[in-house]
C-alpha cells in the first residue's frame, strides 16, 4: 500500500476534531499504517452562525466544503457525523467506514431542575433543531423553543450564563468530550427519538482510492453499519430535500434489524409513528435488507400522514418561528 500521508479532512470544532483524532489513532494503530495529517476546513455552517439550520436549503451544511476537497483530491480522508451526511454521496465518494456508535440519545442540560418534566411553565430551551423542537413541544407545549447555535462548549456556556433555562445535545457528543457529568436526564429514544444516526462517525474516502480505503475498512463496525445503512433509508425515503422533523433509531439484535420512527409536527400537535423488523438471514445480504426495512417504515410513515407534515416543513419561513 502507498506509504503516503494520509491527509483527514475534518472541521475545526472541539467535537470535530476529537473526531478526526480517533480516526487516526485507529488508522495508526494498524500495522504498517501510514502518518496522518489533520487538514482543518470551514463549511457553510461554521461560517454561517447568523441561520437557523433548519432554515438552509438543502442538506450537506457541516459536509459540503470537506467532500468537495476529498473529490478534488485536496485531502484522502474526510470525517463527519453520519448525521450530518447527505443520503446520497456526491459522485466518486465511498462511504467506508463507519465507527461504533456512541449513545444515540438527546441530553437534556438544565441550570437548576432535574428532568424535562421538571421545568417550569415558560422556561426556554435552547436547540437548534427542528426535530428537538418539535419532540419537546410535544411533550411540552408550556415551554418557550429558543434558537440556539454554537459548538457544544459555546451552547453550555450560554446556558450558564442563565440565556436559557435548559438546552438539548446529542448525548454522544458530551461523552466524547468529557462532558457527560453536564447531563441532567437522558432523553427516552422511545419518545424523544434522536436524529437519524446520531451518535455515528462516518468516513468517506475517494471510491478509486484504493490505498486510503484499505486502512478504513478494518474500522468499520458491522452492527452500526447495519442499523444506520435502514435509518438512512427511511431518511430518504421520506425527507423529500427539506430537512424535517424526524426522529429514527434501529437497533440489531442477533440476526434481527428493529426500526422505529416518528415525525411530530412542529406545534407538537401531530405525532405519527412507525415500527418495523427485519429478520436479516446472513451477513452479505444484511444491508439490503436494512435499505428494504428503511424504505418500509418510511412509507408507512408516509401512508399514515407524514406527508402532510413535511408539506408543512416545506412552507416553513424564519419568521414563521417564534
Amino acid at each position: 500500500m502507498s506509504a503516503r500521508t494520509l491527509r483527514i479532512g475534518t472541521r475545526a470544532s472541539a467535537l470535530a476534531l476529537w473526531q478526526a483524532r480517533r480516526v487516526a489513532e485507529l488508522i495508526g494503530a494498524q500495522a504498517g499504517a501510514p502518518a496522518t495529517a489533520l487538514v482543518h476546513i470551514r463549511t457553510e455552517g461554521d461560517a454561517r452562525t447568523d441561520v437557523p439550520l433548519w432554515a438552509v436549503g438543502g442538506r450537506g451544511f457541516f459536509t459540503r466544503e470537506i467532500d468537495r476537497a476529498l473529490v478534488g483530491g485536496e485531502i484522502d480522508i474526510a470525517v463527519h457525523s453520519l448525521k450530518d451526511l447527505t443520503t446520497v454521496l456526491d459522485p466518486g465518494l465511498t462511504l467506508a467506514a463507519i465507527l461504533e456508535r456512541e449513545d444515540p440519545r438527546d441530553a437534556l442540560v438544565t441550570r437548576a431542575v432535574q428532568s424535562l418534566a421538571a421545568l417550569p411553565p415558560g422556561s426556554r430551551v435552547g436547540t437548534s433543531s427542528l426535530r428537538r423542537r418539535a419532540f419537546v413541544a410535544h411533550a411540552r407545549a408550556d415551554l418557550m423553543l429558543e434558537e440556539l447555535r454554537g459548538n457544544v462548549p459555546t451552547r453550555l456556556e450560554r446556558l450558564r450564563e442563565g440565556k436559557y433555562d435548559a438546552v438539548i445535545l446529542a448525548a454522544a457528543g458530551l461523552k466524547r468530550l468529557g462532558l457527560s457529568g453536564e447531563v441532567t436526564e437522558y432523553l427516552d429514544p422511545e419518545v424523544f427519538p434522536p436524529a437519524v444516526s446520531q451518535g455515528a462517525i462516518a468516513i468517506c474516502a475517494r471510491t478509486d482510492d484504493a490505498a486510503a480505503v484499505h486502512w478504513l475498512r478494518v474500522l468499520d463496525h458491522f452492527a452500526t453499519r447495519v442499523a444506520c445503512t435502514a435509518e438512512r433509508a427511511l431518511l430518504r425515503h421520506v425527507e423529500g430535500g427539506c430537512q424535517i422533523p424526524l426522529g429514527g433509531l434501529a437497533r440489531l439484535e442477533g440476526r434481527s434489524l428493529h426500526l422505529s420512527a416518528s415525525v411530530c409536527a412542529l406545534d407538537g400537535a401531530q405525532l405519527i409513528s412507525a415500527y418495523g423488523k427485519a429478520d436479516l438471514a446472513t451477513p452479505s445480504e444484511a444491508l439490503e435488507g436494512a435499505v428494504r426495512l428503511g424504505e418500509r417504515v418510511g412509507a408507512d410513515l408516509l401512508a399514515r400522514g407524514a406527508s402532510d407534515i413535511i408539506e408543512e416543513r416545506r412552507a416553513l419561513k424564519p419568521a414563521d418561528v417564534p
